[in-house]
């Protein structure tokens, strides 16, 4: 959990936050995401959503394209000695990472986002309208 603000620099580098290094390890797994942010993953973790992607049946056209969209972009990245990593080209355009970026703890994974998107996000979320499709999930309050 957490949130936390940094910039990435312009040879792609951006700091993981003390708190994040310790729960990600060394080497983790950072993929493409949900709502164009990046997501990240303890390598444990990403093992078990891997297994899950892998596991879809084949002849579904939905489940190989939703296994291609993590999977095929995801890249294993490691800390330096700054506690940085270097964030692929590739993951740097879809999530539309320039400078300004927002590190967010989201239970098992944390996801990296744009400043400007997570603003976006953030500011027009109907917490109402939200709580009450979560309701209809079975989680309340």
């Amino acid at each position: 959990m957490s949130e936390y603000n940094h910039t990435i620099d312009t040879k792609g580098r951006l700091i993981i936050p003390a708190k994040f290094r310790d729960t990600l390890g060394q080497e983790f797994v950072v993929s493409k995401g949900m709502d164009g942010c990046l997501f990240v993953y303890a390598n444990g973790d990403w093992n078990a959503f891997e297994q899950k992607l892998t596991s879809l049946p084949l002849i579904n056209k939905e489940a190989r394209q939703f296994a291609r969209f993590f999977l095929a972009g995801a890249a294993q990245v490691e800390l330096d000695k700054q506690g940085r990593i270097l964030l692929p080209a590739h993951l740097r355009e879809f999530a539309g990472l320039d400078k300004d970026i927002v590190l967010v703890g989201v239970g098992s994974r944390v996801e990296i986002w744009s400043k400007e998107k997570w603003d976006t996000i953030s500011e027009d979320a109907d917490m109402d309208d939200i709580t009450a499709a979560m309701e209809g999930l079975g989680l309340t309050i």
